[in-house]
């Protein structure tokens, strides 16, 4: 018993020094006020020269204690935001002022210079490894006793208590008294501060050996005994630093682990965690400090994820609580208000900043390490509760919703908090979903008993009430910040606005999918309707304030309101009437061009459009095949597709004199893309028998997509002369692009009918060839035609090429369907006649290409004729040299000279009359 009550009294003995220290040192700073004061007053009087450059020396020190005083640990920390404690106190100061002449007073007053090796080598390093030898000596030496057996367990406790206490006393001594004058330029390295941390080690080695090892005190006194070691290192850190801070939080942190007990209560261990928490925090708080105090916030946030893992049945108000007031602390005690300031406004003359320069600098707010560490503490337990093994005495979703809404309340209270409201919003929708997939076992419990409740899952209501509710939460935080805060922080504003935009309604859609009605879903549909109107109503108030800096956010806010109000939709409709509907509204926002220029109503109606665009991939035929009437055109595509055609074109011609191009050009484009799409796909179901599959097409249904993307080009060009446009004239001329691609693999090779033996039809004429070459031929003629001079020229000569490339495959086609019949398939191979034929046909082509050429003075035209003229000639020396017999023979070489000779006498003609004009 004796040991015991000698431990507690040499703990006390320590706690009461520390005491006097504190108290001994603020009356001594208190004297200090009053001496630097009078000498205030004294350089007001007459003074001798030596005196007024000794007061001009000493003023300096003057106005950084009064800073200091005035705002102990905030003003210098609102550029830096992470420097080092002023270890340096006032005592030295006085001295040095008095015992120093006044030139050496200047030099202390210069700037300091860069340290050297030698003293960083002699000062710093030579200090902390003293420390470590202390307390490595003071461990050795009851190694020693132990293993000679010269004292008694007891006797080396008392010992090793009294070290500890030698220590601490030494370096209050050494920093008073011994070492004036290097406070300040060795402030980490600070011998007192070093001896008082040894001391600590000490204490609490000797505390946890005697409970440990040796038996001498029961685990509430070792609890107590550590804690107050802790606390008083702790204290003891404001007069030698932040390190010694951190050596008390880690005993603090540690000493619950040190001390088992059959009978843990929970409820003592996070009140214990908590106090040391604010016990870090208000130091941090006077002196300014946030790598310890980060420390903190991971010490909880560690203690209550073991917590979480390693007990059968969960008491989850205690640790809920001492996260709830970490929060708190972080918001009101420190860091509180010392970062909250608004980020400075750039130079209006200044180039302005790339966004990722901007969204950097809002990542970067100081202090970023309480940030995270705080975030982190706060939602990787609140989703640890949601896996937790054993029991819960109280609900999830009702745990995990107090902690996410007060992280967001944190990051709208605060400028710095972007990574609370960043984190806040990432983990909630990361709870919603992982508790819609994870079975959990709820107890309750009852006066320390478990009484078997229901399972979570029937009816789903609390998980619905949460998803819900921290949507509500996320957009009430939004306002809030916005209306307190939002005009002097753009950044900010913007990001909680694409916060409150966005998190409602996926939160709202997850639980709508995991746990609504998917038929017809009446709560999720009054939420979105409700979200949509909140939405809109703080986009128009944000629009009568007048602030260029709520332009973004007022933007982001709109589009927020369509996707609750598509959300509404979805729960409410399906099929035909959801498409349909969709673009109805996106439309009204289109409407509201004539009300409000807002920037981003236009865009509103182009994700309208990219929405049914994605229904349509989703589910082309729009009700589903069973549903999808056989009637060509008349039938639920026309609609489905027809309308939001319509209003996609409406929209483009009404937002014509927009002032934004983007959203115009992008409205058309989307308006010509559509209206294509609409008609592509009513021919497709009328040519497959009322059916739409993924079936190759055949010859004429690709014909038919071909002449469409042709006149598609055709329209869009006449656009862009009506009303010019780079949508239109780009848009055309990609459109002529895609037809001549859809020309060169499936006209020519898949598709072909010499290749894939398709029938041509019984008519001679009116065939499958008609429609399949020489209509396209036809069509790409009269457009190449049309583009002269609106186009460029190798794109005009392309359309050229196509057609007379289409031309020449429907009549060598013909020809062969001459000899062969509705079959023209490769195997059946080739008849002399047929041979014969090929040449003579094309050889006109070639003449008749020469003549449209001349008359309209294309070169692309004689080209082309040149071309198929010495195809002919090429056949007619290498096949019909060999394949043909007699008279067809000698008729081949001569139609073939004469054809030449002609065309010869042609181009002299040509020629020679070019000089005369």
């Amino acid at each position: 018993m004796e040991i015991p009550l000698f431990i507690l009294a040499l703990v006390a003995a320590f706690i009461y020094t520390l005491v006097a220290s504190i108290r001994n040192s603020s009356r001594i700073k208190s004297l200090e006020r009053e001496i630097l004061s009078l000498k205030r007053l004294m350089a007001a009087g007459v003074t001798s020269p030596v005196a007024a450059q000794a007061e001009s020396a000493e003023k300096p020190d003057f106005a950084a204690e009064t800073e200091s005083e005035t705002a102990p640990g905030a003003t210098a920390f609102q550029a830096e935001y992470a420097s080092e404690p002023e270890e340096a106190s006032a005592t030295e100061e006085v001295a040095r002022e008095e015992a120093q002449p006044a030139p050496v007073a200047t030099t202390v007053a210069s700037p300091a210079t860069k340290e050297s090796f030698e003293s960083l080598l002699g000062a710093r390093w030579a200090v902390w490894a003293g420390g470590l030898a202390l307390a490595l000596g003071g461990i050795f030496l009851v190694k020693y006793s132990i293993e000679s057996g010269l004292l008694s367990p007891a006797v080396r406790l008392s010992l090793a208590a009294i070290f500890g206490l030698v220590l601490g006393l030494a370096g209050e001594a050494v920093r008073r008294k011994a070492v004036p004058g290097i406070a300040a330029t060795y402030s980490n390295a600070m011998i007192p501060g070093v001896l008082t941390a040894a001391g600590a080690l000490t204490l609490f080695g000797v505390v946890y050996a005697a409970y440990g090892i040796y038996g001498y005190i029961g685990p509430g006194m070792a609890f107590g005994l550590l804690g107050l070691v802790a606390f008083a290192t702790i204290g003891l850190s404001l007069l030698h630093g932040q390190a010694l801070a951190g050596l008390g939080l880690l005993g603090s942190m540690l000493t619950p682990a040190l001390i088992s007990t059959e009978t843990p209560n929970i409820w003592a261990l996070f009140v214990f965690l908590t106090i040391s928490w604010l016990a870090t925090a208000a130091a941090a708080r006077r002196q300014g400090w946030t790598v310890v105090p980060s420390l903190a916030n991971a010490g909880l946030g560690l203690w209550t994820l073991g917590y979480i893992g390693f007990s059968e049945t969960i008491s989850a108000e205690p640790p809920t609580l001492a996260l709830l007031v970490m929060l708190a602390g972080t918001i009101f005690l420190w860091p509180g208000k010392t970062f909250d300031t608004p980020p400075a406004e750039a130079d209006e003359t200044a180039a302005p900043e790339r966004r990722a320069i901007r969204a950097l600098r809002l990542l970067l707010r100081p202090s970023l390490a309480l940030n995270l560490t705080v975030s982190m503490a706060v939602i990787l337990p609140a989703i640890g509760f949601l896996f937790a093994d054993g029991g819960i005495d109280t609900h999830p979703a009702l745990i995990v919703s107090a902690l996410i809404a007060a992280l967001a309340a944190l990051g709208a209270a605060r400028h710095y908090a972007v990574w609370p409201a960043i984190i806040a919003a990432l983990g909630a929708q990361a709870a919603v979903s992982l508790m819609s997939r994870q079975g959990i076992d709820f107890i309750g419990l009852i006066n320390d008993t478990s009484v078997s409740l229901p399972p979570v899952s029937v009816g789903y209501t609390a998980e619905i009430a949460m998803a819900l509710g921290l949507g509500a939460v996320f957009l009430l935080c939004a306002f809030s910040f916005l209306k307190r805060k939002g005009a002097d922080d753009a950044d900010f504003a913007q990001l909680w606005a694409g916060i409150a935009a966005i998190f409602p309604v996926w939160l709202a859609t997850a639980s709508f999918v995991e746990y609504g009605n998917l038929g017809r879903d009446w709560l999720h549909a009054a939420y979105g309707l409700g979200l949509g109107l909140v939405l809109l109503a703080g986009a128009e108030w944000l629009h009568r304030q007048n602030n260029e800096a709520y332009r973004k956010p007022l933007n982001i806010l709109v589009l927020g309101s369509f996707a609750a109000f598509a959300l509404c939709l979805h729960t409410l409709t399906q099929g035909l009437a959801t498409t349909v509907l969709l673009s109805v509204i996106g439309f009204v926002y289109v409407l509201a061009t004539r009300y409000r220029n807002w920037d981003v109503l236009p865009w509103v109606m182009a994700v309208a459009s990219v929405a049914v665009l994605g229904r349509i991939a989703w589910e082309p035929t729009i009700v589903g095949p069973q549903n999808l009437g056989l009637t060509p055109v008349f039938n639920a595509l026309l609609p489905g597709y027809g309308i939001p055609a319509l209003l996609a074109v409406a929209s483009a011609w009404l937002l014509r004199d927009w002032p934004g191009v983007r959203a115009k050009n992008f409205l058309q484009a989307i308006a010509s893309v559509m209206g294509l799409l609409a008609v592509a796909i009513l021919i497709r179901h009328a040519m497959n028998g009322g059916t739409l599959d993924d079936s190759v097409p055949t010859l004429g249904e690709q014909s038919i997509y071909t002449l469409l993307t042709i006149g598609f080009s055709g329209v869009l060009m006449t656009l862009d002369l009506k009303s010019p446009s780079p949508v239109f004239r780009y848009g055309s001329m990609i459109a002529g692009v895609i037809a001549v691609i859809n020309v060169l693999t499936m006209h020519f090779f898949t598709l072909n009918p010499y290749f894939t033996g398709e029938n041509t039809g019984s008519i001679p004429f009116l065939n499958l060839l008609l429609i399949g070459y020489l209509l396209p031929a036809l069509a790409y003629g009269g457009l190449a035609y049309y583009a002269r001079g609106k186009r460029p020229p190798p794109y005009v000569s392309m359309l050229t090429v196509a057609g007379a490339a289409l031309g020449f495959a429907w009549a060598t086609l013909s020809v062969r369907r001459f000899w062969q019949g509705e079959n023209i398939a490769d195997w059946k191979g080739f008849l002399q006649g047929e041979t014969y034929s090929y040449s003579v046909v094309w050889l006109l082509i070639g003449v008749l290409l020469l003549v449209l050429g001349s008359r309209f003075n294309a070169r692309s035209l004689r080209l082309a004729s040149a071309a198929f003229v010495l195809i002919s000639v090429a056949k007619a020396f290498l096949i019909d040299m060999s394949n043909l017999e007699g008279v067809l023979r000698a008729l081949s070489f001569i139609g073939l000279g004469a054809v030449l000779i002609g065309i010869g006498l042609f181009y002299q003609k040509i020629l020679t009359r070019k000089p005369q004009a």
